[in-house]
């Protein structure tokens, strides 16, 4: 048996063991986290291990991937476009095309003064022109029932359709980012992608039209075929299904809708997978990790370095976007408080690093791990403290132990980082 054979099944048994002892829907659920998070893994590792990219941005790609859950899923909201909705689409349109006559003033004039004062006139006037448009559209649009809806809603397609949109819309932002900041060394790359990561989180709060900021908007939508529990439980063949088994219905029907969750987000893992390795094994993947290795001896050959780490900055920012979409479809709901660096980006890194960048299997083996461990801790956290404690006579110190059992997971996490890093510094299934 190999290496990463024994890996897996040990990661298995974390998952049956939490099954087991504390129980299955609990087991599930952290099961098809780490699954979404491997797909985000893979998209890091497509980018960083492949060619050595550093982007800290995957907590604004996820997010986009979240907000075409709600723009594909939700239903469209009459009144509101009634209101303002050409007015917002108008200004939208004035705000594209003032970018793109700025852009062509930028490469059609001859450098000098002439060239700079021409794109200034350019942009005050389409910044006014849009403001004009676009402001009173948007005021018009969240004036409209602002406690349910003050949005325009969606399209009312079903949700299944936002996974592969989801990736399409993180895909054009990465393209967007990557023309600008792809130019900058490593370190002002991540700062760069961090930043617009957090502009991108912060346009999403702050513009309730969109998706109703942090109002939160609920979404009503399942992907095909994952039924409803209330559904299920009323279901004569479920009922049947439960009782043969000897389960309780409420229960079983938890499980059972993360069981189909779990088959679907498995199908679309196993063939970024397949994708991934046949990737990296091409030519392309052997360039790749030469333009990674050593960037002026690709030049010398002929590689136009640029458009590669485009390329791949593209496609691992669209897995990003398909796992945000992916995990809004599972939640029901799109906060973009919810949207934090720890979450999206640090947590993602760390599973990348722990598996082992460069490896396509080894991404999804951390993905696993970390994602069991930063979960079930959260779950053992206080349980595990208040047995610790057990000892000690109440009192603030007893108190102030038991309240930081919170923290436990980012000092396990922590310390699982620093012994791989220790013993194994290339992850666990390194690199071949």
């Amino acid at each position: 048996m190999s290496k990463t054979t024994k890996l897996f099944a040990a990661v298995s048994l974390l998952f049956v063991l939490t099954g087991l002892l504390i129980s299955w829907n609990q087991a599930l659920f952290i099961l098809n986290f780490a699954l979404v998070s491997a797909i985000m893994a893979l998209g890091v590792n497509i980018q960083w291990g492949y060619a050595g990219l550093f982007n800290t941005g995957i907590m604004g790609f996820a997010a986009l991937g979240g907000l075409s859950v709600a723009l594909v899923s939700a239903p469209p909201v009459r009144e509101s476009w009634a209101a303002g909705g050409s007015g917002i689409v108008l200004g939208l349109l004035i705000g594209l095309a003032t970018l793109i006559a700025g852009v062509q003033v930028w490469k059609r004039m001859a450098k000098g003064r002439a060239r700079t004062l021409t794109l200034l006139a350019v942009l005050l006037v389409g910044f006014v022109a849009f403001r004009m448009v676009f402001d009173p559209a948007v005021s018009a649009v969240e004036a409209i029932n602002p406690s349910v809806t003050g949005n325009l809603g969606g399209l009312g397609l079903p949700v299944l359709l936002a996974w592969p949109i989801g990736g399409l819309l993180a895909a054009a932002a990465a393209w967007a980012i990557g023309k600008t900041a792809l130019g900058l060394r490593s370190d002002y790359l991540a700062i760069a992608t961090l930043g617009i990561a957090e502009i991108i989180i912060a346009v999403m709060k702050n513009e309730d039209w969109l998706g109703r900021g942090v109002k939160m908007m609920n979404l009503s939508e399942r992907p095909w075929p994952v039924p409803y529990e209330v559904e299920l439980q009323k279901a004569d063949w479920f009922l049947s299904l439960a009782h043969g088994i000897g389960a309780d219905p409420v229960t079983f029907s938890s499980i059972f809708v993360k069981l189909v969750y779990m088959v679907m987000i498995l199908a679309v893992l196993a063939s970024i997978i397949w994708l991934s390795e046949r990737a990296l094994k091409s030519p392309w993947g052997r360039m790749m990790r030469a333009i990674r290795d050593n960037e002026d001896a690709a030049r010398a050959m002929g590689k136009d370095v640029t458009a590669r780490h485009l390329q791949v900055f593209i496609l691992g920012s669209a897995l990003c976007g398909v796992a945000g979409a992916i995990l809004t479809s599972m939640d029901g709901i799109l906060n973009p408080g919810t949207y934090q660096p720890l979450r999206f980006t640090f947590l993602i890194w760390v599973m990348v690093i722990v598996g082992g960048s460069g490896n396509n299997w080894g991404a999804v083996l951390g993905a696993l791990l970390i994602g069991w461990l930063w979960l079930i801790v959260e779950a053992l956290g206080p349980q595990i403290m208040g047995f610790v404690t057990m000892g000690l006579s109440e009192g603030p110190l007893k108190a102030h132990l038991v309240d930081s059992a919170q923290h436990m997971r980012l000092l396990s996490l922590g310390v699982i980082l620093l012994l791989v890093l220790r013993f194994s510094p290339r992850g666990l299934i390194p690199e071949k």
